[in-house]
């Protein structure tokens, strides 16, 4: 009998974020959540990745970000058939933005700044399952 069991690989999840104790918040939340985060800090940067590279199981994507904003990269990311399904989550400190849920920037979440980390994680659980 046979008691090796299969693990499943971490699920990759990209973090688009600029401010640096947000983005090492975030790592150190999905780390501990078993996903498997890499971070771009710049809209430029993440749209280089979204031509360069497979896509991940999810994005937390901010809404302010050097170069590109987020929702350009949301939008290169719907552009591209590879990413065009991932779920995305949206980061935004601007209390007027409205959820982009339809057009070319579609995202599949937002969550406003200060987030409360559990629900935040929770979101992302949510979409990741629901991406697979």
């Amino acid at each position: 009998m046979d008691t090796t069991q299969t693990i499943a690989p971490p699920r990759r999840v990209t973090i688009v974020e600029d401010d640096e104790n947000i983005a090492g918040l975030l790592l150190f939340l999905l780390e501990r959540e078993g996903f498997a985060p890499e971070i771009v800090r710049d809209g430029r940067a993440a749209i280089e990745l979204v031509a360069a590279h497979g896509p991940p199981s999810a994005v937390v994507l901010d809404h302010m970000l050097p170069y590109r904003d987020g929702l350009a990269v949301a939008s290169a990311m719907r552009a591209d058939p590879r990413w065009s399904d991932i779920p995305i989550l949206l980061l935004s400190a601007a209390q007027a933005v409205a959820e982009p849920r339809s057009g070319a920037a579609r995202v599949d979440a937002c969550i406003e700044k200060p987030f409360d980390p559990a629900a935040l994680v929770a979101s992302l659980k949510r979409l990741a399952r629901e991406g697979a």
